[in-house]
């Protein structure tokens, strides 16, 4: 057996891990330029109860354990003028240890053999050959040809119209993310605000938030969300980084300048993150030798899971493929059943704050904030 990966994310790496420890070669084709191409996104909360399982399944309980940063299991809640409404601070027993997504990515990258991932090969299309087998069409015009295919290439996937016709639509909600450097010094009122974990604010309606993570040391990244149609983020000029910070900050008008700061202030340009999702409960009829995991399978809103359910995904079908040596299709109908069960029965959102805050009363004001806490895990 030897299997193709489109998508060198954290669900395509973790499958190749998990393939690799049980002796299965793989290839994966991603199409940035090198593993330092683009910024890999902020903090990610691993769950005990998904992505923590997919690590232990990769055998790389002791480097992920390295790669927690201590203290990030914290929270604060604030209303709109910056007055605390809730904290909870990490002790050490919570189940969601925060890492970066470049470290986390990294740990699956060396642990793979040289040569594995194919940087630069952006994929184009798929198609299914006549023999039955798959090929994937990469920018340039190169083709490779696969009895096994696995689209781990995100949201807008080359490899899903093969099982599928269904396309992410827009949800209404969007994130715009800026930075704050040096925060501890140059901005202690905006530091002190997001305290040494996350902290999330909102007006009194879900429709506008301002979150933020503590990441290394005193940098804060923040992640504005907002509730507006889609013609009213094309209608600010992200191209002027400038300006676009100034439109975003107007929707805060009146709130606490130490939480606006993470806008006016930012020593990034604003760069906005559109939300879109595939249908709740999508499934597909068996396709022999292609399948999806991640994003590519079950795209949704950011709610904390995304990160966690896509290493799953990669770790059950890794698994699964390990499991029955010479019945590709028994493996895939097996992992493809427990994942269309699991993207069908989305985290509720208060199992969610309980898991966030423990047992006991959740504030009130927590349930109108859970839309915006997380960023893009």
């Amino acid at each position: 057996m030897h299997v193709t990966i489109v998508g060198a994310g954290l669900g395509g790496l973790t499958l190749a891990r998990v393939l690799h420890v049980h002796g299965i070669p793989a290839d994966v084709y991603e199409a940035e330029a090198s593993p330092e191409a683009r910024l890999q996104g902020g903090m990610l909360d691993i769950h005990d109860y998904n992505g923590q399982l997919a690590v232990e399944a990769a055998e790389l309980v002791a480097e992920f354990r390295g790669l927690v940063l201590e203290g990030r299991q914290s929270m604060r809640i604030l209303d709109r003028a910056g007055t605390l409404l809730f904290e909870k601070t990490d002790d050490g027993t919570g189940g969601r240890p925060e890492v970066l997504r470049a470290d986390l990515r990294r740990m699956l990258l060396d642990a793979l053999p040289a040569g594995t991932v194919h940087w630069g090969h952006k994929a184009t299309a798929a198609r299914t050959l006549p023999d039955g087998r798959h090929e994937v069409t990469f920018a340039g015009g190169h083709t490779v040809g696969t009895d096994l295919l696995v689209g781990a290439d995100g949201a807008w996937s080359k490899v899903r119209p093969l099982l599928t016709g269904a396309v992410p639509e827009y949800e209404g909600t969007a994130f715009v993310e800026t930075y704050l450097y040096d925060a501890d010094t140059r901005h202690p009122a905006t530091a002190k605000a997001v305290g040494g974990g996350s902290m999330a604010a909102n007006g009194g309606t879900p429709d506008e938030a301002i979150n933020a993570h503590r990441e290394n040391g005193d940098t804060l990244h923040a992640y504005v969300a907002l509730t507006r149609p889609l013609d009213w983020f094309a209608a600010v000029d992200f191209t002027d980084p400038a300006a676009a910070a100034a439109r975003i900050a107007a929707e805060f008008d009146g709130w606490a300048p130490e939480l606006t700061a993470l806008i006016t202030d930012a020593d990034t340009a604003p760069v906005l993150r559109l939300h879109h999702s595939l249908p709740i409960g999508l499934r597909w009829d068996r396709v022999p030798g292609v399948t999806l995991v991640g994003d590519a399978a079950h795209l949704a809103a950011p709610n904390g899971e995304g990160a966690n359910l896509a290493m799953l995904d990669g770790a059950e079908l890794g698994q699964a493929l390990a499991g029955h040596p010479g019945d590709v299709e028994a493996a895939l109908a097996q992992y493809e059943e427990a994942m269309f069960t699991r993207s069908a029965n989305p985290v509720d959102e208060a199992v969610l704050l309980e898991s966030l805050f423990g047992d006991g009363e959740v504030p009130q004001a927590l349930f109108d904030l859970v839309h915006g806490r997380e960023q893009t895990s």
